[in-house]
């Protein structure tokens, strides 16, 4: 398992190496990045915060869960923060497992937790405003599958 919050980019192939070597069978990866468009404006940059310490503890709460429900042999999940530019890559999710289903649903439950449970703060550079994210309904709504 390997938790990361950083300024610095990353690699995606890498990373994604890095699973394989722990794992034959399935290795699913997600990643994130900065949107370009938020509603009809422009979004100029996002400045991403957290709480070093407690971030790192959340986001190893949820592998930990991920990890109970599902066969996973390697976890990496890696956060930027700071200020990023419009498709700078924000988050990476990789699951590795012998089976397939088992890394895309984990891989999902991660990121859904992460978008709603993870204490991350995003502010977007808009065209005319600057403006803090909160999580969306659909994000609530993408979680609560997970209780079925």
């Amino acid at each position: 398992m390997s938790v990361v919050i950083t300024e610095d980019d990353f690699d995606i192939a890498a990373e994604h190496d890095k699973l394989k070597a722990a794992s034959v069978g399935a290795i699913v990866t997600f990643t994130g990045t900065v949107r370009d468009l938020g509603g009809d404006e422009a979004i100029e940059a996002m400045t991403l915060e957290h709480y070093p310490g407690m971030t790192e503890a959340e986001i190893e709460a949820i592998i930990d869960k991920a990890k109970q429900r599902w066969p996973l042999d390697g976890v990496t999940v890696i956060h930027r923060v700071g200020r990023l530019q419009p498709l700078e890559n924000i988050v990476f999710v990789g699951c590795a497992s012998a089976h397939r289903h088992a890394a895309f649903d984990a891989a999902n439950f991660i990121m859904d937790f992460l978008k709603t449970n993870a204490p991350f703060w995003k502010k977007e550079d808009r065209e005319s405003v600057a403006a803090w994210v909160d999580s969306r309904e659909t994000d609530y709504a993408a979680l609560r599958r997970w209780d079925e």
